[in-house]
């Protein structure tokens, strides 16, 4: 098989797997749920270095007052990163609603209510040494970031089954067409919604007494947590981003394709190191999703940054110099699709090569320097646009040894390469 055929062979099948219903519905929901976790996490840098009495500006005599306002901030980091999952469970059911024809907010709602019956509504704690049982509250566990793989099968899954009873002629409750249209949409929903919720809180309750263990852990330890495991380890996430790279040399987004892997892995470490942080705990987690955009993505995808100064110094291809040019100010907010698509890097073997081991060696810095202890961990969850030793910064709460790594980093990716474009200079423009 020749080159040609196998990358358009390999090209329709990554299409074919970003346009299944189901990733489409996971990535949308992440997507809209960004603005929500940027503003918890900043809500917990501003609860310890704004609001805090003791390592904040609240602890200077003149600014004392502001420790009073500490709640606000605390309340809406609870609101966002401890209800995370609430959130993406409505979410994800409302893109599969949307997707399967459902008109309506309704199947949000429905993917949540469907969500909590199968979670035990009881929490044991302990008081004055005696062990109590607390009804009616849903343990943080269920609504963090804990519960994201659980939460997003079940949004599928009720949706899905509401879909398919909603189908059924049998089950619809017809009302005269004098009965206002939403009321009669209401009743039509009527039974499915009951059969939809009976039979997922039953599967939930037959998996319990079956096996001594609720969905959630069987779901968490069997699936989220080793997954988790892989993604902290080096090798896991050096793979995950040379299989994006591959699919962007190809002409494919390969950020969109790795994006249902990625997300909500990333996203609940990162958001269990803002836990830690705010709790003033030990930061457990290296790999984040900040992690991945400071030391893998500087520039944008493929640390293009380094490509465009590398051209800067030895260019001398005028349509090389002028697309970096223009890619440069794009490319500080870490956008280079005008890179990616302009030099062009995809399909082009010369530059694909330090497009794709780039952010392999600069993952490997920044992982090294955050595990000696001399880079900061990332514990606030910034935008993906944010402008590069500006990110490190702030995704470290103020971490130098961040912002150096990311230097580092910066004049690593400009090292690996020079050698590539100065052996593009001696190629034709095309």
């Amino acid at each position: 098989m020749d080159k040609n055929k196998w990358i358009e062979k390999l090209g329709n099948f990554a299409n074919k797997i970003n346009s299944y219903k189901y990733i489409i519905a996971i990535k949308n929901a992440f997507t809209a749920l960004i603005p929500v976790i940027i503003t918890g996490a900043f809500a917990t840098l501003f609860s310890n270095m704004v609001f805090d009495s003791t390592m904040g500006l609240a602890k200077f005599d003149a600014l004392s007052f502001l420790a009073e306002l500490k709640p606000i901030a605390q309340s809406i980091n609870y609101a966002t990163m401890n209800m995370l999952t609430i959130s993406a469970v409505f979410l994800i059911g409302l893109e599969v609603g949307k997707l399967n024809k459902v008109k309506g907010f309704f199947p949000g709602l429905l993917a949540v209510i469907s969500y909590i019956s199968v979670n035990p509504t009881t929490v044991e704690l302990m008081v004055n040494e005696k062990l109590q049982v607390v009804p009616d509250v849903l343990a943080r566990q269920y609504t963090d970031t804990k519960g994201l793989f659980l939460g997003m099968f079940i949004a599928i899954l009720s949706v899905e089954l509401f879909t398919w009873l909603g189908k059924q002629e049998k089950l619809t409750i017809k009302m005269p067409d004098t009965v206002p249209p939403n009321v009669s949409r209401s009743f039509s929903a009527l039974i499915p919604t009951i059969l939809t919720f009976t039979l997922i809180a039953t599967v939930g309750f037959a998996v319990y007494r079956l096996t001594g263990m609720y969905l959630y852990d069987i779901i968490y330890t069997i699936i989220q947590r080793p997954l988790e495991n892989v993604m902290q380890g080096l090798p896991g996430i050096l793979l995950l981003m040379f299989v994006s790279q591959v699919f962007w040399v190809i002409g494919i987004h390969g950020n969109q394709m790795i994006k249902p892997i990625r997300e909500p892995l990333l996203l609940a470490s990162i958001a269990v190191n803002t836990d830690a942080f705010n709790a003033g705990k030990e930061i457990p987690n290296i790999i984040t999703m900040p992690f991945w955009d400071m030391y893998m993505s500087i520039g944008g995808s493929g640390v293009t940054i380094g490509l465009l100064v590398a051209i800067f110094l030895v260019g001398k291809r005028d349509d090389m110099k002028e697309i970096a040019k223009l890619s440069f100010g794009p490319g500080l907010f870490n956008i280079n699709e005008p890179v990616i698509f302009g030099m062009p890097i995809m399909l082009n073997p010369i530059l694909a090569i330090p497009f794709i081991i780039t952010p392999l060696i600069t993952g490997m810095i920044g992982y090294f320097a955050t595990a000696i202890g001399f880079a900061g961990k990332a514990v606030v969850m910034i935008p993906w646009t944010t402008p590069p030793i500006i990110s490190a910064y702030l995704a470290t709460a103020g971490s130098i040894g961040a912002v150096v790594t990311q230097l580092i980093c910066i004049v690593v990716s400009i090292v690996i390469y020079l050698p590539f474009v100065k052996i593009a200079n001696n190629r034709q423009a095309a």
